[in-house]
């Protein structure tokens, strides 16, 4: 089992912890190998960035996302770069408030996800990460729920971890509706 998860956005959005955070999900708390790069632009914020992780049961012999069966993008810029890498059959997770201009892709399963406003609902737009992980962790079933919550109070700083944890969940339960709503 090789899983390769793409997350992409723009410098500040949490991309590189939203990483992180899977990486430490699946080798920390599943008993699974992982591994976890990142690329960004010069620009500290705003600029345009990446994180891949890659997880299998066995040694990883190349530690990048050559076709990713999972995708978060969380820009414009980051979806008209990586939209149509996806594996046939594939997890394309849009941050459908600042990725207006979208098309058709054929063989993969797209899900909009208002994470950006689903954390602006919660008191901080720095969340949208995290409510990205959750929508990812219930549609997609790749990894564990239980091991991405403790990777997120492991990796978040102290005091912000009720407030994570309420992202988690509000895209938890987002991505559950959208399930259902496909299966009518």
């Amino acid at each position: 089992m090789r899983l390769e998860i793409r997350v992409a956005g723009f410098g500040g959005q949490g991309v590189i912890r939203a990483g992180l955070v899977l990486a430490a999900a699946a080798c920390i708390y599943s008993d699974k190998n992982a591994v976890q790069t990142q690329s960004y632009g010069p620009e500290s914020r705003g600029g345009a960035c990446k994180s891949e992780v890659v997880i299998s049961d066995e040694e990883i012999d190349f530690p990048k996302v050559t076709e990713p069966d999972a995708v978060i993008v969380m820009s414009q810029e980051a979806y008209t770069n990586y939209a149509d890498d996806l594996k046939k059959g594939g997890f394309l997770l849009v941050d459908s408030d600042l990725v207006p201009k979208q098309k058709a892709i054929p063989n993969v399963r797209v899900f909009n996800v208002p994470a950006t406003k689903m954390a602006e609902e919660l008191g901080k737009t720095i969340v949208a990460n995290v409510v990205m992980l959750g929508a990812l962790t219930s549609i997609t079933n790749l990894i564990d729920a239980e091991a991405v919550k403790k990777s997120i109070l492991s990796n978040v700083p102290k005091g912000a971890e009720k407030l994570n944890m309420d992202a988690f969940q509000k895209g938890y339960e987002y991505g559950k509706s959208l399930l259902k709503e496909r299966a009518k």
